[in-house]
C-alpha cells in the first residue's frame, strides 16, 4: 500500500532534512511530496535541492513550489519580489549557489517544473493553502503559496484533507479539514523539521528532526 510522505519548509537546513529522512523506514512504493520552501535562511539551499532531487532515485517524488521559490524566480524582474528575496533569507541562497545567476543555471529545470499543488483522492498537498471562497481550479497562484489566516481559520469545501506548510506552529496544526506541518525550520534555531506520513487508511505519523 502506497504511503504519502509530506515534507515542507526545509529552508536550506540540510542536516535537519537528513535527520528526518534517516528516521523514515521507506518503502519502494512510498510517494514523497516536498511542499516547497527548499531555499533561503539556512546555509545549504543548493544542497537541499540536490538531496530532494536525489530522493527520486528511490521513490516517486512530487515537488511543489513555495513562497520563497516563487519570490526568487521573480526577484530580478519584479521589485517587490526582489525585496522579499533580499529580506527573507535570499542572500543565503545566493551564497549557497555561488551567485544569484547560478541558481537557475544549476537547478533551473527543477524550479521551472515545480507544481502548485498535488491532489489525490484523500488529500490536497499545497504549500500555503487555498482561498476558501473559490473552487480549486479557480485559485489564484499567489494564494496557493502565500495565504495564511483566511485559509487556516475557515472551513473549506473540498472532500480532501489539506496538507500544508508556510505558516509555522509550535506543533503540527490539526483540524477536521487540514494539517499544517511547518514548525519553523530555518527560521528558529531549535525548530524541528517535520515529516508527515499518511497511508490510504488515514493513519497519520509525524517524524521530527
Amino acid at each position: 500500500m502506497s504511503r504519502y510522505i509530506a515534507i515542507t519548509d526545509i529552508h536550506g537546513e540540510l542536516e535537519k532534512l537528513e535527520s528526518v529522512l534517516s528516521k523514515i523506514d521507506t518503502h519502494p512504493d512510498d510517494i514523497f511530496v516536498f511542499m516547497g520552501d527548499y531555499i533561503d535562511r539556512g546555509s545549504k539551499s543548493k544542497e537541499v535541492v540536490d538531496r530532494v532531487i536525489e530522493q527520486a532515485n528511490d521513490n516517486k517524488c512530487v515537488y511543489l513550489i513555495g513562497s520563497h521559490e516563487y519570490a526568487m524566480m521573480r526577484a530580478k524582474s519584479d521589485e517587490y519580489y526582489g525585496w522579499l528575496y533580499d529580506n527573507y533569507g535570499g542572500p543565503a541562497t545566493t551564497r549557497s549557489y555561488g551567485g544569484f545567476d547560478n541558481i537557475m543555471k544549476i537547478h533551473g529545470d527543477f524550479y521551472k517544473n515545480l507544481k502548485f499543488y498535488y491532489l489525490t483522492d484523500k488529500y490536497l498537498f499545497v504549500h500555503a493553502g487555498i482561498n476558501p471562497d473559490y473552487d480549486l481550479e479557480d485559485q489564484n497562484e499567489v494564494d496557493l503559496v502565500y495565504i495564511r489566516g483566511k485559509f487556516i481559520h475557515s472551513k473549506h469545501n473540498l472532500p480532501q484533507k489539506i496538507i500544508f506548510g508556510h505558516t509555522e506552529f509550535d506543533k503540527p496544526y490539526i483540524d477536521e479539514g487540514k494539517i499544517g506541518i511547518d514548525l519553523g525550520c530555518g527560521k528558529y534555531k531549535n525548530a524541528h523539521l517535520c515529516a508527515l506520513i499518511l497511508d490510504e487508511n488515514g493513519k497519520q505519523e509525524f517524524i521530527y528532526s
